[in-house]
């Protein structure tokens, strides 16, 4: 079913005349250039939208227009608003969102400029004029996106706000339409925030927030406002994960990984800033850092929180990670472990220093000399000189064993004959 629209035609005419002015010749020898300013307003309020097309016009001929490049000036301040917009515009028509704001103040002025180099040759003064909308009873409204599928919205209700009014939300995206599925209330019971969840979003498409102001006992439509949003630009990322501390070298290094995220999960789209206990909060852009310590406190926590800085700007950061401690025991047991380390290479390097000041190596490594000619002629001599007597000796046994042998050899021949002579030779053997 098609939504019916809504279109309110305000001309500004009836509240403000506009303006003659007179432009001075910047250049000399060129006439001047009458210049009246026909500003025109419409308001055009749709069921999604709340938006002015502001119109002008000049009064320049045919052939001036063509002779010269004409461009128009554009200057406009919302109400409750410091900053001035300024746009230098071909078009005769300019449309400005109103968002939330109940007006602004204009002013507008033509240049010509020279087709050949460029330069102004004349211009005309301001014509300025003030538009006032209905009232807004809507102000800090403020949209978040989490955990990559939850949407909320807050707002507060003016003290001027009628006491019979409500808030109703809905958005677009991606050319879907979503109700608000869950109102936050005050004590008044007026909605002040809206929760999504399971939501989908395009990181490069817009979000349209469209709010409407109804009269509950007319029962009357009331006003709509629409406020636009790019997702990544209001995503509260989760905290950076997987993060982890270590001692080494006498630093902390911090590691972590990215969050998820809707949009490009590139490094170099995230910022992040760490936060050791008792000293500054840095920023740094990859997902490490290393802190030098000299002195560690008897605890030291170490948190990181990260936000899209360089993809795409993004104010709002996430919450800090959980703390990771490291305790004055391991820090302690780190020191001492570093300095037995540093202690043992300096007396291994005092131990090669003294070596080679003394010649410690080569003593050790020098090889055996062979003995001299002298010396083996003394160690024949002497080897013949202790074997000899030995087989002399080795002989002399041999030649006695022999005799003892030979000499007991006779006697038992020559034994049994003498017994015989006794009468004894049965004793014998």
């Amino acid at each position: 079913m098609a939504h019916a629209t809504v279109i309110l035609i305000v001309p500004i005419l009836s509240f403000f005349q506009p303006k003659t002015m007179f432009s001075t010749s910047l250049t000399s020898g060129q006439p001047e250039v009458i210049d009246a300013l026909r500003l025109h307003n419409v308001l055009w309020i749709t069921k999604h939208e709340s938006r002015v097309i502001l119109f002008w016009n000049n009064n320049l001929t045919k052939e001036e227009t063509e002779k010269y490049t004409v461009k128009y000036i554009l200057s406009y301040k919302f109400f409750n608003s410091t900053h001035e917009r300024k746009e230098r515009l071909q078009e005769k028509k300019k449309i400005i969102h109103l968002e939330l704001y109940s007006g602004f103040n204009a002013k507008v002025k033509t240049q010509l400029f020279a087709k050949e180099t460029e330069d102004v040759i004349k211009e005309s003064g301001w014509t300025e004029f003030i538009y006032k909308a209905p009232p807004v009873y809507i102000q800090n409204l403020s949209c978040i996106i989490y955990n990559t599928s939850f949407f909320n919205c807050t707002w507060h209700i003016t003290e001027e706000a009628p006491e019979d009014i409500q808030i109703f939300v809905s958005h677009r995206h991606v050319g879907k339409d979503f109700k608000c599925q869950q109102y936050i209330k005050n004590a008044r019971k007026k909605n002040i925030g809206c929760h999504m969840k399971e939501m989908y979003f395009q990181p490069s498409r817009k979000i349209n927030l469209n709010i409407t102001v109804r009269d509950l006992i007319n029962n009357s439509s009331g006003l709509s406002y629409c406020k636009a949003f790019t997702p990544q630009r209001i995503e509260k990322l989760n905290p950076p994960i997987n993060v982890s501390v270590s001692l080494e070298n006498r630093s902390i290094k911090i590691h972590w990984k990215p969050p998820p995220t809707i949009g490009s999960a590139s490094n170099k789209c995230f910022l992040y800033q760490v936060k050791i206990t008792d000293h500054k909060i840095v920023d740094v852009a990859e997902e490490k850092y290393e802190y030098p310590f000299h002195k560690p406190a008897k605890t030291c926590a170490a948190q990181v929180r990260a936000k899209k800085e360089i993809c795409i700007r993004n104010k709002i950061w996430s919450e800090w990670s959980e703390p990771v401690f490291i305790d004055d025991k391991k820090t302690v047991d780190a020191m001492l472990l570093s300095l037995l380390f540093c202690l043992l290479l300096f007396l291994g390097s005092l131990l090669i220093c003294a070596c080679r000041r003394f010649r410690c190596l080569e003593v050790i490594t020098m090889p055996v000399p062979h003995p001299s000619d002298n010396i083996k002629t003394w160690l024949a001599a002497d080897e013949a000189h202790h074997q000899k007597p030995m087989s002399v000796e080795m002989e002399m046994h041999s030649e006695v064993g022999l005799d003892v042998r030979e000499v007991n050899g006779d006697e038992n021949m020559q034994r049994p004959k003498h017994l015989k002579e006794y009468g004894l030779q049965d004793l014998w053997g």
